[in-house]
C-alpha cells in the first residue's frame, strides 16, 4: 500500500517529466517556427523540412542510417530533420538551433559506425546534406571541388567522365558521404601510393557557429589543419571540399586470391605482416579474414582472401609477387588488368561489366545490425597467436565476424604525424578492422554478438600499439570513451578517447576548437571538446534547469503538505 508520501512524490515527478516533455515539445516548435519566419519562399518548405508528423519522415530518416543498430522503435529519434538545397538554409538552420537551444547532427552519408550523425539522446535535429552534392572537376588544373554531402561513388564517376588518367585515394563503399570521409581521414586502395584523402585537400569551405562562410584563407590554417583529419562535426557543417586529384595509369591490376585453414592461410597472414608493408608504393595488397565453408566437405573454415590492387600491368607484378611473396602462389590467370574506374566496381563487389552508372546510386547494398573496432599492429603478431585468434572466428556469434588487415609503409611512413590530425603513419605495419554482423533483431542478440567482439578486442590486447592503444577516427567506436550527453566534457575526460584516434595532435584540435566553437554548439558523444567547458549554454540548459527547480518545489511543497497532516 503506498503511503502518503510515496503517492505525493509519484505524482510530483509525474508532474515533473510532463513539464519536461512538454517543453520539449514547445523548443521543437519553437525551432520550426524560427525555420519558416527565416526560409526563402521561393522553395516549398514541404520539400526541406520533415517532422514525425509527415507520413515521409521515416523514409527520410532511414534511407541513410547504414546500420540497423539505430533503427529500433527505442533508438532516439530527431525532433526535425532538415535536408537543405543551398547554404542559405543551412545558415538558417545553424542560426535557429542555436537560438532554442537544439542540438544539431549533420549527416553527409549516414556511415557513422555508432550512428552519430543521427541518433543523441537530446533534443536534436539532424541536417541532412543529401541535397548538398554538386561536383565540379578540373582536368587542366588537377582538382575539384565536391560538396559536403556528394558520395565518394559519385566523386569518382565525375572524375572519370573527365579523364581515364585522374584518380582519387579515398574509400572503396560508393555510398559514402565525402563530408565525414574526408574530415576524419578517408582511407582506401591508394592508400601507399597518395595517403589518405585529407592528406589531399588544399581547400575547404565551411559554415562556422556564427554563420560565417569560411574559406582556407580566412578560416586560418589552425581551422583548415583540424577538419583534415580531426573530424568536420566538431567545428561546424563542411560545405565542399577542393581536392588534388591524382595520377592513375591506364591500366592497372587487381587480384584476390582465397586461401583457408587447409590450405596453411595461418603461415601466409603471419608472412604476409612482414612484407606487405615493404613492397613498393603501387602495390597495395589487403588481407580479409572470415569464416567459409570448406570446398573440400562443406565443414566450416577460416578463409583469408588477399585482395590487392597494383598501379601498373600484369608484367610488372608477377616478377614481384614471386620474389617478395612466393608463399601466396600468385599465377597469372589470377590478375586481371582493367582502368582504375573499373576496379572501383571491383573492389566494390559488383559483377564484372557493371555499368559506371552504379556508383550514383545511394541505396545500399544491403544493411545489416553491426559493431566494428579498429587499432593498429607495429610488430608481428606471433604465429601462435594467430592460430588462437582465428579459433575465435568459429564461435557461435563469429558467423558473420570478419577481419581486415590494411598495409602501410609508402608514402604514409613519409608523412608527418602531425602534417594532420591523423597521426598513425611511420612505425606501424598495417591497420586491423574488427567487425561482426549479425541479422536477428533485439537488444539480446545486439549485445552478444558486441560481446563476442570486445572479447576478440581484448584478446588482441598484447599484440597491438600502446599508450595509447590506438584506433582510427572513421571507424567510430564509443567503447574508446564518451563525452558527457550534456556537452559539458573535461578536457581529461574527453582525452581518454582522444589520444587513442589523435595522439599528441589531440591537444592542437582542443585549441582549435577553443577559437572556432567556445561555447561548443557543434558536438556529440565523442566530438572534439573546448578547454573551458564549465559554463552552461543558455537555451536546453535553461529549460533544464527550470524544470529541475519545478520538480524541487513540488517535492517541498509536498513534504510541507505531509507534515501539516
Amino acid at each position: 500500500m503506498k503511503t502518503p508520501t510515496t503517492s505525493l512524490l509519484l505524482f510530483g515527478f509525474v508532474l515533473l517529466f510532463s513539464f519536461s516533455w512538454a517543453t520539449v515539445a514547445q523548443t521543437y516548435e519553437d525551432f520550426l517556427r524560427c525555420l519558416y519566419n527565416h526560409f526563402s519562399n521561393s522553395i516549398p518548405i514541404s520539400k526541406v523540412i520533415y517532422n514525425p508528423a509527415n507520413s515521409s519522415y521515416l523514409s527520410v530518416l532511414n534511407f541513410s542510417i547504414r546500420n540497423l543498430r539505430f533503427t529500433s522503435p527505442d533508438t532516439p529519434r530527431p525532433g526535425v530533420i532538415v535536408t537543405p538545397l543551398d547554404e542559405s538554409q543551412i545558415k538558417t538552420t545553424i542560426y535557429c538551433a542555436k537560438t532554442h537551444g537544439m542540438e544539431i547532427r549533420t549527416r553527409s552519408g549516414g556511415h557513422d559506425y555508432e550512428g552519430l550523425s543521427y541518433v543523441s539522446t537530446v533534443p536534436f535535429v539532424v541536417l541532412d546534406l543529401i541535397n548538398i552534392s554538386s561536383i565540379v572537376v578540373d582536368v587542366e588544373n588537377r582538382t575539384a571541388w565536391v560538396q559536403g554531402g556528394a558520395t565518394i561513388g559519385e566523386l569518382y564517376y565525375r572524375i572519370a567522365e573527365k579523364s581515364r588518367n585522374l584518380g582519387f585515394p579515398a574509400g572503396l563503399c560508393h555510398t559514402i558521404g565525402v563530408g565525414g570521409h574526408f574530415s576524419g581521414g578517408g582511407s582506401g586502395m591508394m592508400l601507399r601510393k597518395y595517403g589518405l584523402a585529407a592528406d589531399n585537400i588544399i581547400d575547404a569551405r565551411i559554415i562556422d557557429v556564427n554563420g560565417n562562410i569560411l574559406d582556407r584563407e580566412s578560416m586560418g590554417e589552425d581551422l583548415f589543419w583540424a577538419i583534415r583529419g580531426g573530424g568536420g562535426a566538431s567545428f561546424g557543417v563542411i560545405l565542399a571540399w577542393k581536392i588534388h586529384l591524382v595520377h592513375v595509369p591506364s591500366i592497372v591490376t587487381v587480384f584476390t586470391i582465397n586461401r583457408n585453414l587447409e590450405q596453411d592461410a595461418t603461415n601466409r597472414i603471419h608472412k604476409w605482416q612482414s612484407i606487405a608493408h615493404k613492397f613498393p608504393q603501387e602495390l597495395f595488397l589487403r588481407v580479409l579474414i572470415s569464416r567459409v565453408n570448406s570446398r573440400q566437405d562443406g565443414k566450416q573454415t577460416i578463409q583469408a582472401a588477399f585482395n590487392s590492387l597494383y598501379l601498373d600491368e600484369i608484367d610488372q607484378l608477377i616478377p614481384l609477387m614471386q620474389g617478395s611473396f612466393p608463399e601466396l602462389g600468385m599465377m597469372r590467370e589470377d590478375c586481371t588488368e582493367m582502368s582504375w574506374i573499373e576496379s572501383i566496381l571491383y573492389f566494390a563487389s559488383f559483377p564484372s561489366g557493371s555499368s559506371l552508372d552504379v556508383l550514383l546510386n545511394r541505396t545500399q547494398l544491403s544493411t545489416q545490425y553491426f559493431k566494428a573496432k579498429s587499432e593498429y599492429v607495429k610488430e608481428p603478431i606471433p604465429l601462435i597467436e594467430w592460430n588462437r585468434t582465428l579459433d575465435l572466428f568459429f564461435e557461435e556469434d563469429a558467423k558473420f565476424a570478419r577481419m581486415h588487415l590494411y598495409p602501410y609503409g609508402g608514402i604514409m611512413a613519409e608523412i608527418s604525424e602531425s602534417s594532420i590530425p591523423f597521426p598513425h603513419r611511420a612505425g606501424n605495419l598495417y591497420r586491423i578492422q574488427h567487425e561482426v554482423y549479425w541479422k536477428e533483431k533485439g537488444a539480446e542478440e545486439s549485445e552478444r554478438h558486441i560481446k563476442w567482439i570486445r572479447n576478440l578486442y581484448r584478446c588482441m590486447t598484447h599484440f597491438v600499439s600502446k599508450s595509447p592503444r590506438a584506433a582510427y577516427i572513421n571507424f567510430r567506436d564509443l567503447d574508446l570513451g564518451v563525452n558527457n550527453k550534456t556537452g559539458n566534457t573535461s578536457y581529461a575526460q574527453a582525452r581518454i578517447w582522444g589520444i587513442k584516434y589523435f595522439k599528441n595532435n589531440f591537444n592542437r584540435l582542443v585549441r582549435a576548437k577553443n577559437k572556432a566553437d567556445p561555447e561548443n554548439f557543434f558536438k556529440n558523444e565523442q566530438s572534439i571538446p573546448p578547454f573551458q567547458t564549465w559554463w552552461k549554454k543558455w537555451g536546453v540548459y535553461e529549460n533544464m534547469a527550470l524544470v529541475t527547480v519545478y520538480g524541487l518545489i513540488i517535492i517541498f511543497a509536498s513534504r510541507r503538505l505531509i507534515q501539516r497532516c
